[in-house]
């Protein structure tokens, strides 16, 4: 049976574990701070939220998200990461995780969850067709240069 609950101090090493191969699957890197921050953000449990899954009592998946205001409707919450260990995936772990997301935004309050995957993750995008309601829109992104760097102009590249 899987069981879905916060992360806590003991996790820490199998939470970075987990989400270092999030980041590995998204061919992006990040630097030691990085681990640091997001585990201090998830554990503070204001801004940034995090949730584990665990089978047979191992931790085999995790999530990340956060609450946002909207202008139309109640406060959203966008599940930010959600990552499964390879050697389970098919056998509910992400399901669930989601669940609790949404179980979770339901008793604070929020309208809805929401996320987003790249397009060519078919294996994801089967199980989100089968839990959630894709709205048809596309995300772009603009990148903010750090410390004012950057020529400033937002357009055409």
């Amino acid at each position: 049976m899987i069981e879905t609950r916060r992360l806590g101090p003991a996790d820490r090493v199998r939470w970075e574990t987990l989400f270092r191969a999030y980041i590995r699957f998204y061919e992006r890197e990040l630097g030691q701070a990085a681990y640091d921050r997001a585990w201090r953000e998830i554990t503070s449990d204001t801004r940034l939220h995090g949730l584990g899954a665990w089978l047979d009592g191992e931790l085999v998946g995790i999530t990340h998200f956060l609450v946002h205001p909207s202008s139309s409707e109640p406060d959203l919450c966008y599940l930010e990461d959600l990552f499964t260990d390879s050697v389970v995936r098919g056998r509910g772990v992400a399901s669930a995780l989601i669940a609790a997301v949404r179980d979770w935004a339901r008793e604070h309050g929020c309208g809805s969850v929401y996320w987003q995957t790249h397009e060519s993750n078919a294996v994801a995008r089967r199980l989100y067709d089968e839990v959630a309601t894709f709205g048809g829109y596309v995300v772009y992104t603009l990148p903010v240069a750090p410390d004012g760097a950057g020529d400033g102009n937002v357009g055409p590249r």
